[in-house]
């Protein structure tokens, strides 16, 4: 059965950081893609970053570049978030995602709150 673990979300004052996991099991982690995703409240799911299977490229979007950093542990299978410089836009529920064979597989999410 493949799962998703999300874990890492809380609260933190603007200008502070978090670090977010994403436990996979299920597959073979090293061989897909892997997103992060955020959805704030009663917004669209919006792509925050990707990176490929090998780790070696990465993608951001706009809003968070030079803020927050996508890596992997394929030995761990696990894909991290690393968010500095956190500001109150950037809260959402953030989750974790791939596709596998055309399905979408999505984490439980975890929520950040970025506020004082």
């Amino acid at each position: 059965q493949i799962q998703f673990v999300d874990s890492g979300g809380g609260l933190v004052q603007p200008g502070g950081s978090l670090r977010l996991s994403c436990l996979a099991s299920g597959f073979t982690f090293s061989t897909y893609p892997m997103n992060w995703y955020r959805r704030a409240q009663g917004g669209e799911s919006e792509l925050v970053a990707h990176i490929s299977p090998d780790g070696t490229n990465t993608n951001y979007a706009d809003a968070v570049k030079g803020r927050f950093t996508i890596s992997r542990d394929n030995a761990k299978s696990t894909v991290y978030l690393q968010m500095n410089s956190l500001k109150p836009e950037d809260t959402a529920q953030y989750y974790c995602k791939t596709t596998i064979r055309r399905i979408e597989y999505w984490g439980q999410g975890t929520q950040v709150t970025v506020s004082s």
